[in-house]
């Protein structure tokens, strides 16, 4: 992605695409697996961890990034499905207790909730803890 794709991105959904923002979301897009804030601070190298974290949190706010804990005692970012974040885009993940990885699992689903009466739901954690292919490899 390139700075003004990450700036048009940013704009049309009323986030003012400052400097940080756009390197932030540019990493973020770039990004093979679902990522923590030491993740990112150690990839940008240049901005501060408050600055990415409440970045981080003005994206979630706007839609722009799902957040999720996987297991691991952080928090882990990926950009929301087309920018737009909806309970029905909800994937499952999965945590490999050996690596340490967080992995999307795009084609599984969240299973739906049937709620009670007057509960909404805005967002499912569904998150599978094991060992990946990699690592079931290695043992």
């Amino acid at each position: 992605m390139d700075y003004n794709e990450a700036k048009s991105t940013l704009s049309a959904r009323k986030v003012k695409p400052t400097a940080n923002r756009i390197i932030i979301y540019k990493v973020l897009s770039e990004a093979t697996h679902p990522v923590s804030l030491t993740d990112l601070e150690i990839a940008i190298g240049t901005i501060d961890k408050a600055s990415i974290f409440r970045t981080l949190t003005m994206f979630a706010d706007h839609d722009l990034v799902h957040a999720f804990m996987d297991g691991s005692k952080s928090m882990k970012y990926e950009l929301c499905v087309a920018g737009v974040h909806t309970i029905g885009d909800m994937h499952a993940h999965f945590y490999c207790e050996k690596c340490l990885k967080t992995y999307c699992l795009e084609d599984v689903r969240v299973p739906q909730a049937n709620l009670p009466e007057g509960f909404t739901a805005h967002d499912v954690n569904y998150v599978v803890k094991g060992i990946c292919p990699d690592c079931q490899g290695k043992l």
